[in-house]
């Protein structure tokens, strides 16, 4: 621009000022609405509150607390605002954002303090943006936003920090003037960096960058070669000849159409239920090759199902099918005198009433005190007449099956005179794997534990057991083994299975004094187990079939039972259906537990020909060294979580998929959050992430390829030179930057939108590394760039020599004469090639390898499918209809055409323009068919793996050496 305005010449000038100011403006404005929709994403995966409203449990967003709310707080929450607690379970938060103490604060429901008492010491209130880093809490809002202890101190916590680059100093503290010199460079290294892009943003905005100060430097090398071949003289036309060659290499609107593309993909994300909190995610989506993922509520539904019971004295009670899992009243119940070790699960039961079963069964009765007591989960029936239910999915189940007794918690804690008052709390740890409550019996005095956990560590705090009549006897190994027994049966129906235990309680507890936890769970009785159903999603199967078919392979990392996560990873496809009739050693590699895993060295994992497909009991750390061993084998990870305890895994992944329903801490923690806590959602994740980097393989590829045959144009053009010995540009500078921003511009967005292709989910993860200028995008570039630069050259040559006198006329790239009418008319031919190649490369670029006019697989239609393939994206149709129709007033519009334009209406040059296009199809399409044939060859066509797919083939090693009892191979 400076330069044209430099020389007067103000029509170039003012074209380039004009497609600066409309690229600045529209770049604004479409970073603007990409950070609103940004914002409202995040804000979708902001820390939510759970608040009782109406008599019911919702989960909100914090910004939608008032004060008078009601709020429930758990491990791993954020304090949506300051809250007055009106009931406190060895709750403890992390107060050091306010008061800076490090430790957690043990907070005390019923402590009252006077008024001028400070934050720190102010133990019955939980303060906003603090973490709950132990139990459970209610507690009413009283002050929100500004109004809250943070807010008094949210000014100084907004200042972000220096950007000055410190001064390396000695040990004393001193400096030389150059290591401040050393500073202030690289703090200017920053700001300039930052102006220019290269250092904000996500990899791919900061790629694209440094290629557009890349092709910023060829293009001045461009300009100067065109000065070169002038002689470096300082006439207007050869300087405008320069910068409309320099114009040519820029992408003027990459930057523009990647930031709409990228928008766009989030907000379709949303429409998927994903929800994206860092856009580095989006570039990542596509590369997964691992996916870690947890069973409960992922896989399976999370609405659980208390499907068996037994009790050692009696035997086991099953309920039946239902669909409202809240309701005790649907479901019909069962009973055999066998242990679940000795059943026939599938054989009819006969049901059987609920008083029948109560009557005079005193192991059964125990067993439901323990089942509603040690619960906190909350069962009730709605005014309007349906079952209500809130708490940990795994108690609601618990709670359900009691109040199918009439054992419902809630009528015997609750009224004027209460039958039983809890005193004490200890809640599941994932170190102790167990959760206790003292309850104490009102009307005798009586004090109880009562305790519930993972059955290897029930077993080992009882002390006795009930096997006949009332009277409990020791508890022995040989009993433990056969309740290790039930328990594998259980698992292996696919139930998540606990051990319900009890005993007497001789202590005093003192209100307001810790109770220490350490022997309180010892010496109990034994009293049962219950497995718990909850049946996999519908579409998991599914999900995880289409994984395997996109080169991903899929790990399941759950703390269920070995048998649970066995029986629930064959139903959804993760194991092959046949595990149970492989080799054991096949078995056993599929197969974890945590323990197993933990105990093999680095070197023993990375020897392992294939990485567990399930690991159970799985813990936290077990978590990370799979993420760590994924990485030393070159894989790219997604990992799934939702509480505290996984925060380390979803950081160390690739990428982090937090739950909506989760902690807010894991998704905090995370990349992405599922708003639905579907696994089918990951699916949808990586479709998006792989569509989207499609997209922009293909939007960049057209950018590209159209800069290479301008330039090329041009630099051929140099050629061509007149009288006086100065060349005549076969295109002028206002019809390049015409084709750039205009012709190609809307187009380029269209390909954003586009669909994603039919084999996206059938060939190998993308290579992230490598991104997306492939070998392929950069031959392509080349290919389709002398193609075109070929043919248009070729129609100017033909309208100015062939048909034409040859005469290059005088001052012909200024303005127009009756002499420069040819180059006028053969410039307008070349124009004219080149915007209909450009529209029609972007229909070409809707797949990179399949035939325009054959892009569905399986479609018998060759001559007619094209029609549906070019309407189904509109915008992209509408895009190039718009270029072909306004290439008809910048053609025909006297003063715009010549004055402006440099170019004159044609009349018989459009026949050269249409066999120009017929061989362009044909040009193009010969390259896709030489390129399909090539990547059929070497095993890379679509819908086909490539070595990604290795760990595939070591499965089906592994499925080949595992033979049946008759010898056959399975």
């Amino acid at each position: 621009m400076a330069v044209s305005f430099a020389i007067e010449s103000w029509i170039e000038g003012g074209v380039v000022a004009a497609i600066i100011i409309l690229n600045i403006v529209v770049g604004f404005w479409q970073e603007f609405q990409a950070e609103k929709t940004m914002d409202s994403l995040r804000s979708l995966s902001s820390p939510t509150a759970v608040a009782v409203r109406d008599g019911k449990t919702v989960t909100i967003p914090t910004a939608e607390i008032v004060p008078g709310d009601m709020v429930e707080m758990k491990t791993g929450d954020t304090i949506p605002a300051d809250v007055r607690l009106i009931e406190a379970v060895n709750f403890e938060t992390d107060e050091a954002l306010l008061t800076g103490e490090s430790l957690p604060v043990l907070k005390d429901a019923d402590a009252v303090f006077p008024d001028d008492t400070g934050p720190g010491d102010r133990l019955n209130v939980a303060y906003s943006s603090s973490t709950v880093t132990k139990g459970r809490a209610r507690g009413v809002v009283f002050a929100t936003g500004m109004y809250t202890e943070i807010g008094s101190i949210a000014m100084s916590l907004r200042n972000k920090g220096s950007k000055r680059r410190p001064v390396k100093r000695n040990e004393k503290g001193k400096a030389g003037p150059h290591r401040h010199a050393q500073a202030w460079g690289l703090t200017a290294g920053d700001a300039i960096g930052h102006f220019l892009g290269v250092n904000v943003g996500t990899p791919l905005q900061k790629k694209l960058s440094r290629l557009a100060l890349l092709l910023f430097g060829i293009a001045v090398v461009c300009a100067i070669i065109v000065m070169a071949a002038n002689e470096f003289s300082n006439n207007q036309e050869v300087i405008i000849y320069a910068v409309a060659t320099g114009l040519s290499m820029i992408p003027a609107s990459l930057i523009v159409v990647l930031t709409i593309t990228m928008a766009a993909g989030t907000k379709r994300m949303v429409a998927r239920h994903v929800i994206v909190r860092n856009l580095k995610s989006l570039e990542a989506l596509g590369g997964v090759t691992d996916i870690c993922s947890d069973k409960t509520g992922t896989l399976t539904q999370g609405k659980m199902v208390a499907k068996r019971v037994w009790i050692p004295s009696k035997g086991t009670y099953g309920v039946g099918t239902t669909d409202t899992p809240f309701d005790p009243t649907i479901g019909d119940l069962h009973f055999t005198a066998q242990a679940p070790k000795d059943m026939d699960f599938e054989k009819i039961e006969q049901a059987v009433r609920a008083e029948e079963l109560l009557e005079g069964n005193s192991g059964l009765l125990e067993f439901l005190k323990v089942a509603s007591l040690a619960n906190l989960a909350h069962v009730h029936k709605m005014d309007e007449g349906g079952w209500a239910a809130r708490g940990d999915p795994t108690e609601i189940a618990i709670q359900v099956f009691a109040s199918r007794y009439n054992w419902n918690r809630l009528n015997f804690t609750q009224g004027e005179k209460p039958q039983w008052k809890q005193l004490a709390e200890f809640p599941f740890d994932s170190d102790v794997k167990k959760m206790s409550v003292i309850q104490e019996e009102t009307a005798t005095g009586k004090k109880y534990v009562l305790t519930k956990g993972a059955v290897e560590r029930i077993i080992y705090s009882c002390s006795s057991v009930v096997l006949e009549g009332d009277a409990p006897v020791d508890m022995t190994d040989d009993i433990r083994n056969d309740i290790l027994a039930s328990m594998e049966a259980l698992a292996g129906q696919g139930l998540r299975v606990l051990a319900l235990a009890s005993k007497d309680f001789e202590g005093t507890i003192t209100k307001g004094e810790e109770i220490k936890r350490e022997g309180i769970e010892d010496g109990l009785t034994f009293r049962g187990l219950v497995g718990i159903y909850d049946p996999p999603r519908p579409e998991s199967a599914r999900s995880v079939k289409s994984c395997q078919r996109a080169g991903i392979t899929v790990h399941m990392l759950t703390g269920d039972h070995p048998g649970t996560a066995r029986a629930i990873a064959q139903e959804v496809g993760i194991v092959p259906s046949n595990i149970d009739t492989l080799a054991k050693d096949v078995a056993g590699a599929m197969v974890m537990t945590a323990s197993e895993f933990d105990k093999l060295s680095d070197d023993e994992i990375d020897k392992l020909p294939l990485l567990p497909l399930v690991i159970a009991r799985c813990a936290p750390q077990t978590k990370v060294r799979m993420i760590e061993a994924l990485h030393r084998r070159k894989a790219f990870a997604a990992m799934t979580g939702d509480g505290v305890n996984d925060s380390p895994s979803l950081k160390r992944s690739d990428v982090g998929i937090g739950m909506g329903t989760g902690s807010d801490v894991a998704k905090d923690a995370s990349d992405i959050v599922l708003s639905d806590d579907n696994f089918a959602s990951i699916l949808n994740a990586i479709e998006e992430g792989r569509r989207m980097f499609d997209n922009i393989q293909k939007f960049i590829l057209h950018l590209l390829a159209q800069n290479v045959a301008q330039a090329l144009t041009l630099l051929i053009g140099l050629a061509f030179k007149d009288q006086t010995n100065l060349s005549v540009f076969p295109l002028s500078p206002v019809e390049v930057m015409w084709i750039i921003m205009i012709t190609s511009g809307l187009p380029d967005m269209g390909l954003g939108f586009e669909v994603a292709a039919p084999d996206v989910l059938r060939r190998p993860p993308q290579n992230l590394q490598r991104g997306v200028f492939t070998l392929e995008v950069m031959l392509d570039m080349v290919v389709y760039g002398v193609w075109i630069a070929a043919l248009c050259l070729c129609s100017f040559l033909l309208v100015l020599f062939a048909w034409g006198d040859g005469d290059l006329g005088v001052n012909c790239n200024d303005s127009y004469s009756e002499r420069c009418d040819t180059v006028f008319r053969a410039r307008a031919t070349c124009f004219a090639c080149l915007t209909w190649f450009s529209l029609f490369l972007a229909w070409q670029m809707v797949d990179m390898r399949r035939s325009f006019f054959m892009m569905q697989p399986g479609s018998k239609k060759y001559f007619t499918q094209w029609f549906h393939d070019v309407w189904r994206n509109k915008f992209l149709f509408f895009a190039i209809m718009a270029g072909f129709i306004t290439i008809f007033p910048v053609l025909y519009i006297p003063v715009i055409n010549d004055v402006v334009f440099k170019h004159k209406g044609i009349s018989w040059e459009w026949g050269i323009v249409l066999v120009a296009t017929v061989l362009f199809f044909l040009g193009v399409e010969s390259w896709k068919w030489a390129k399909r044939v090539y990547f059929r060859r070497k095993g890379k066509g679509p819908g086909r793996m490539n070595s990604v797919d290795h760990e595939t083939r070591v499965f089906e090693r592994y499925l080949s050496q595992a033979v049946s009892t008759d010898d056959e191979k399975v």
